[in-house]
């Protein structure tokens, strides 16, 4: 909203844009709750010394949901087959890994290529049917890869996996250790970048498009946006970035296997976005925490029916957190300032 057109409009809807304007550019400043989030992985590395293996899981899981939410929370695209890019990206690594050129750098920038162009390609299916189609297209690629990957066993390994994956030094100086103290902090890192980079995308005007499309995709043409181009483009991004999770699963266990390009695996991301809170960034990594651990949790204290405690966690979450964790702690915090603000005002009137 242009200051002209805002001062064309009428008092309210001018108070209304400036009040947008000010909100938009206040969600664009990190947060010290922000600054406070990404203290816990260095607190988390000294708390829980023999998880480091479990805590790099975690990262890479918050990386790989991170992707699915710029294409389904900001952008509308629904994926059941959004292991395709994680498995794309993990055999890149492997491929790489077993050819004698294992830097993780390399394999990292590879990854992201090699998803990005799957993405790419596979993003001109998306835009010729609605929802439903599309569900079933990203759902259909996942699958064809899959069992590719199972047939050119010589390649991929088949059932068996890929093993003997050589990672080399990170830098040539920080060598993967078999506690996975090093392979955390370089899933952390990796992660911590790639996040910068998303925030900025969906806090730019690139970004806001895509919220309008989510919003109503029939509308934003009349605005002059290129509602097509858009979605190509950031289903592209989300594949790249699921790309490099994949990498990092390959680099950190250095072996790969079909379990990469499961339905399962494309399955919990969506639960663990639901659970999270979509299109808010902060919700696929909340969620892939919180996933992680109580898999991690129930696995352990009940072996056979653990998937039935984890069923009935995530039906609770739908049935009373609609918006997943995040969702409901933010509609909390507004409620309490506007409760706030309302004893404020009536405490002021009476005084006046």
């Amino acid at each position: 909203m242009s200051t002209l057109s805002l001062n064309k409009a009428s008092p309210d809807q001018a108070s209304l844009g400036r009040d947008l304007l000010a909100r938009y550019r206040r969600s664009a400043h990190w947060k010290p709750l922000e600054y406070l989030f990404w203290c816990l992985p260095i607190a988390a590395y000294f708390l829980f010394p023999g998880n480091y293996l479990l805590l790099s899981q975690i990262a890479i899981t918050g990386l790989f949901a991170l992707s699915l939410d710029l294409i389904f929370g900001y952008a509308g695209l629904l994926s059941l087959g959004h292991a395709a890019f994680f498995g794309v990206g993990a055999y890149a690594v492997g491929f790489l890994g077993i050819n004698g050129l294992g830097d993780p750098l390399l394999g990292l920038l590879v990854a992201a290529v090699a998803a990005g162009l799957l993405g790419f390609l596979s993003s001109f299916l998306l835009l010729r049917g609605n929802d439903l189609s599309r569900l079933m297209v990203t759902l259909g690629v996942a699958l064809m890869l899959y069992e590719l990957a199972n047939k050119f066993t010589r390649i991929t390994g088949g059932v068996d996996g890929m093993p003997g994956i050589e990672v080399k030094p990170i830098l040539g100086l920080f060598d993967f250790d078999m506690f996975g103290r090093v392979g955390f902090i370089y899933s952390v890192v990796v992660l911590f970048v790639m996040f910068w980079f998303a925030r900025r995308l969906v806090h730019s005007p690139f970004g806001q498009s895509l919220r309008g499309i989510h919003m109503n995709a029939l509308r934003m043409p009349a605005l002059g946006v290129p509602v097509n181009r858009r979605l190509v483009k950031i289903y592209t991004i989300g594949a790249a970035f699921a790309g490099v999770a994949g990498a990092l699963l390959a680099q950190t266990n250095q072996f790969v296997s079909l379990d990469v390009l499961s339905f399962q695996r494309s399955a919990d991301l969506l639960l663990i976005l639901i659970l999270g809170g979509a299109g808010r960034l902060y919700g696929g990594i909340i969620g892939a925490v919180v996933f992680m651990v109580i898999n991690y949790f129930l696995s352990d204290m009940n072996p056979q029916y653990w998937q039935f405690w984890l069923g009935l966690i995530l039906v609770l979450v739908v049935l009373f957190a609609r918006g997943g964790i995040l969702g409901t702690a933010q509609q909390w915090i507004e409620s309490s300032r506007q409760k706030a603000r309302a004893r404020e005002r009536a405490r002021t009137g009476g005084a006046s």
